[in-house]
C-alpha cells in the first residue's frame, strides 16, 4: 500500500492452475487494476534459485513460481525483486523492468527508500548497485560466516526473514553479521542419489548452541561502526527498524522470559535499553509489534487475561480483546488485528486514549493494509469461498482485488460448537450423504500445538478434511490447549509438557462430540496430522491406544532435544536445566510404557529433504518401535521438506493416508 493510498501492488498469478505469480498494481483513484510485470516475460527459471532463496521459502512456507516477494519505495512507484536469481527493477507507473547487471545469485534486494539504490544478497556477502554500480559492500572469508542474512531460527521461529535494513536517507545500512561456527553441523542426505554427497545445515537443536549474531552499520562509502547489541546477555534478535530517530532493536534472553527494546545511536553505536517486560513463562513476538509514533513505543504484552496493546509500557485494551497484530500506527490510533473469541479475527482501530472501533463485524478471518485514508480489507469466512479483499477509502468501497484461487468441489457440512468443560473450539465435519443412524469411524485431524489454529470460522482451512468426511469419516478438528486466541493462560498450560495437555484435550472433545452427535463410533477412531499434528498423532496411539486405534504421523517431532532452540525452549526450556519436561514430552519413552498392549496401526510418513524437523525423528523412533516388537509403517519421501508443495506429492499423500485408514478402521 502506498503511504498517500494512491495504490496497492499485489502478487497473483493468472488462474488456480497457474502456479507463476506477477506483479500486479491496483488504482485507488480509477478503481481499476493492471499487471506491472508479467514473470515469464523476464525468461527467469526457478531452477536457477540461489540456496538461500530455496531455504527462505521453505521458512516461510512459500509454494509459488515466478515473483514470490518484492519490495517498494514508501510511494510504491518504484519496485524491486528477484527472480531466478536476477535482479529486477521496476517503474511501476510505465511498467518498465530493467534485468541490473549484477553479480548473480540474487536474494532478498531492498530499494533504498528514495529508489534510486539496491541492497542485496549474494552467497556470504551483501552487495549493492549504487548509481548503476554493482559492487560489495560488506563480506569477509571464511564458510561460516555470512553478511545480510537471518539466520535459521529468526527466519523460522521469529518471523523475521530479512539481515539488513535502510537508513532514511539512503546512505548507511544495518547489517547483520552470522557465524555459524558454534552451531551442530548436521548432514541431510538424499538415498535415492547415493553418488551425491550429503548436504551440510548448521542445526541449532534445543540446549545447544544458537548462531552468533553481530550488527555493524556499514556507509555506502566503506564507513563500519560495529554495535554490540548483546552485551546485556541478550541471545536472540527478534527485529530491526531504522527510522528518523535512530535504530530500534527488539531482543530477547535465551529463555525468552524477557523482551526488550533497545535503541542504537546510528552514529556510535551505542546501545541504551529502552523497555522490557517479563514473563515467568515466556514473553511473545507479535507480529507489527514493538512500533512507534510520534516519540510513543507501542508494544504488545500478557497482562493479566489478555494480550494487550501497550503505549509506553501501559496496557490501553481491554480483558476481552486478544491482540493478534498491529497493523499500523497513526494520529488516530493504532490499527490491529484482534480476536473476542479464537474463531473469529477482525480489524480494530485502538485510540491513543484506549477506545476500541471494530472496523469489521462480519464472522470470519479479516486482516487489512494501510495507506493514509486507504485500507485494504481481505475476508475469509464460512459464507462464501475464496478470500474477498476490498479496498476502501474513508470506509467507503473503492473496489476489489480479484482471487483467482480455485474453488474445491467440496460442499462443507460443518458444525462449529464448543466441547468439553474447557468449552474447546471444534469442527464437526459429515459426509453429506450420511444416514441419520449410520455409525461412522471418525477421524481426528488436529494441529494441536503452540502458535497455530485449525478451527476459525473460514472456508479454506477444512477443504482436506471434508474430503476425508466425504470418504464416509466423521471428522473432528479441535484447538487446545496452547492454541492462541483465547488469552495467555490457555495458551501457556503447555509449558513444560508438550504431551498430557494436548492429548487430553483432543480426547476431551472425542468423548464430548459423541454425546452431541450419537453417529460417531468409538469403537473405530484414527487421527492424522503433520508436523505438531503428526506429534500429536503417533503420541495418541501410543499412549492411549484404548481411545485410538490407527494414525498417520507426518514429519512428526519425536525427540524434542533434536528441535530447535527457540521454539522448543520457549515450551520445554533448557534441557540441560529442565530435563524432566524433555522426558514428559518424547515419545520414545512411551514405546516402553505400552508393555503387553498392542500397538495400532501407525503410519509414519516423512520427507527426506526435511530441514526442520529432519528425518531422524521418524527413524529414531521407527527404530524404538522395531526393537520392542511392535509392528509400523514408514513412508519415505525422497527429495520432499517440511511442507509437500509438488502438486503430485500432496495429492497420492492423500490417497495413500485414505487407503490405511480404510483398511485400519472402516
Amino acid at each position: 500500500m502506498a503511504e498517500d493510498g494512491s495504490r496497492v501492488l499485489f502478487l497473483r498469478s493468472s488462474g488456480p492452475e497457474d502456479p507463476v505469480n506477477s506483479l500486479w498494481a491496483f488504482d485507488t483513484a480509477t478503481g481499476t487494476e493492471h499487471e506491472v510485470v508479467h514473470a515469464d516475460s523476464l525468461g527467469a527459471d526457478d531452477d536457477d534459485l540461489p540456496p538461500e532463496e530455496r531455504a527462505r521459502r521453505e521458512r516461510a512456507r512459500e509454494s509459488g513460481a515466478g515473483i514470490v516477494a518484492y519490495d517498494a519505495t514508501p510511494t510504491l512507484d518504484v519496485a524491486a525483486f528477484a527472480i531466478g536469481g536476477q535482479l529486477v527493477r521496476v517503474d511501476v507507473d510505465t511498467g518498465e523492468a530493467a534485468v541490473l547487471a549484477t553479480a548473480g545469485g540474487v536474494f532478498d534486494p531492498r530499494l533504498s527508500p528514495d529508489g534510486r539504490d539496491i541492497a542485496y544478497v549474494r552467497g556470504p556477502e551483501l552487495r549493492a548497485v549504487v548509481d548503476g554500480v554493482d559492487r560489495s559492500v560488506i563480506a569477509e572469508t571464511g564458510d561460516a560466516v555470512s553478511w545480510g542474512s537471518a539466520e535459521f531460527v529468526a527466519g523460522e521461529e521469529m518471523g523475521r526473514t530479512r539481515g539488513f535494513w535502510w537508513s532514511p536517507d539512503g546512505g548507511r545500512l544495518l547489517v547483520e553479521r552470522v557465524d555459524v561456527s558454534p552451531v551442530e553441523q548436521w548432514w541431510i542426505s538424499a538415498p535415492v542419489t547415493p553418488r551425491v554427497a550429503p548436504t551440510a545445515v548448521r542445526y541449532p537443536a534445543a540446549g545447544t548452541a544458537n548462531a552468533r549474531v553481530d550488527l555493524a552499520i556499514v556507509g555506502l562509502d566503506g564507513g563500519r561502526v560495529g554495535v554490540d547489541w548483546s552485551a546485556g546477555g541478550w541471545e536472540y534478535l527478534a527485529d530491526a527498524r531504522w527510522d528518523d530517530d535512530g535504530i530500534w532493536l527488539t531482543v530477547q534472553d535465551r529463555s525468552q522470559r524477557t523482551t526488550a527494546v533497545v535503541f542504537v545511536d546510528p552514529d556510535s553505536g551505542a546501545v541504551e535499553e529502552c523497555h522490557r517486560f517479563d514473563d515467568e513463562h515466556w514473553t511473545e513476538l507479535v507480529p507489527g509489534a514493538p512500533t512507534r509514533h510520534d516519540g510513543r513505543l507501542v508494544t504488545v504484552q500478557d497482562v493479566g487475561s489478555a494480550r494487550r496493546v501497550c503505549v509506553d509500557g501501559q496496557p490501553i485494551t481491554d480483558d476481552a480483546v486478544q491482540v493478534r497484530r498491529i497493523v499500523g500506527v497513526d494520529d488516530r490510533g493504532i490499527v490491529i488485528t484482534a480476536s473476542l473469541e479464537p474463531t473469529t479475527v477482525h480489524v480494530a482501530r485502538v485510540s491513543w486514549s484506549g477506545e476500541t472501533e471494530w472496523l469489521t463485524e462480519e464472522p470470519g478471518v479479516h486482516s487489512m493494509v494501510t495507506g493514509g485514508d486507504v485500507a485494504v480489507v481481505s475476508s475469509r469466512s464460512l459464507a462464501f469461498d475464496r478470500a474477498r479483499i476490498r479496498v476502501e477509502r474513508a470506509g467507503e468501497a473503492v473496489g476489489e482485488l480479484t482471487d483467482h484461487s480455485e474453488i474445491p468441489d467440496v460442499a462443507l457440512n460443518l458444525r462449529l460448537v464448543r466441547l468439553g468443560e474447557r468449552e474447546l473450539a471444534t469442527a464437526l465435519l459429515l459426509p453429506a450423504d450420511a444416514a441419520d443412524d449410520a455409525k461412522l469411524p471418525v477421524l481426528l485431524d488436529p494441529y494441536g500445538g503452540p502458535h497455530a489454529q485449525r478451527v476459525q470460522q473460514a472456508r479454506s482451512l477444512f477443504h482436506a478434511s471434508q474430503w476425508f468426511a466425504d470418504q464416509g469419516f466423521a471428522v473432528l478438528v479441535t484447538d487446545g490447549r496452547g492454541t492462541p486466541g483465547r488469552g495467555p493462560a490457555f495458551e501457556r498450560e503447555v509449558r513444560g509438557d508438550l504431551a498430557a495437555p494436548v492429548l487430553e484435550d483432543q480426547i476431551d472433545a472425542l468423548h464430548a462430540a459423541a454425546e452431541i452427535e450419537p453417529r460417531l463410533d468409538l469403537g473405530r477412531v484414527a487421527i492424522r496430522g503433520w508436523s505438531f499434528g503428526g506429534y500429536l498423532a503417533a503420541l495418541a496411539v501410543l499412549r492411549r491406544p484404548d481411545v485410538f486405534h490407527a494414525a498417520v504421523a507426518g514429519a512428526p517431532v519425536t525427540d524434542w532435544r533434536l528441535y530447535d532452540t527457540h521454539y522448543t525452549e520457549r515450551y520445554l526450556g533448557h534441557p540441560d536445566i529442565e530435563p524432566g519436561n524433555y522426558e514428559r514430552s518424547d515419545l520414545t519413552p512411551a514405546v516402553a510404557a505400552l508393555g503387553d498392549t498392542p500397538l495400532p496401526p501407525l503410519l509414519l510418513i516423512h520427507g527426506l529433504a526435511d530441514d526442520n524437523v529432519v528425518a531422524a525423528h521418524t527413524l529414531q523412533l521407527s527404530r524404538s518401535l522395531l526393537e520392542a516388537g511392535r509392528p509400523h509403517t514408514v513412508l519415505p519421501l525422497s527429495g520432499v521438506t517440511h511442507m509437500t508443495p509438488q502438486e503430485e506429492v500432496a495429492e497420492n499423500l492423500l490417497l495413500v493416508q485414505l487407503a490405511f485408514l480404510r483398511d485400519a478402521v472402516s
